[in-house]
């Protein structure tokens, strides 16, 4: 499956901004999907993550209550809401998926996904 992330830009602290993952090929339903972002000089980090039947999903606890996962199968998409955005959300964000045909939620391990997509700069000022 391919990736492709858009939606991120410039905003004030405050703000909000909505993230966009098309993934391409079949089988969407099959992919537990999530975001990862690395900030400048940053290791990277786990976001959010959507469990294949868009039911689960897992946030990381700094965005828990302003961010948002969703996925719309219908348009193989998966969405980020971002809301209440601060400095320290500014980073590369990435949009990954793993394919699981059963088994527990992919979730925060990262080693669970297989795809990444090209990643999307967030940039919050204060």
């Amino acid at each position: 499956v391919q990736l492709q992330a858009y939606g991120g830009g410039l905003v004030q602290a405050g703000g909000s901004l909505r993230l966009s993952c098309a993934a391409s090929g079949r089988s969407f339903s099959n992919y537990d999907m999530g975001w990862f972002r690395q900030a400048p000089g940053k290791e990277r980090e786990f976001v959010a993550a959507i469990s294949r039947s868009g039911g689960p999903t897992i946030y990381t606890d700094s965005v828990k209550g302003r961010f948002a996962i969703s996925r719309d199968s219908t348009k193989n998409t998966v969405y980020l809401q971002m809301n209440s955005l601060r400095p320290e959300d500014t980073a590369v964000y990435y949009c990954v998926a793993a394919r699981r045909v059963f088994g527990t939620m992919a979730g925060s391990d990262v080693s669970k996904y297989d795809y990444w997509g090209q990643g999307t700069l967030v940039t919050v000022s204060s």
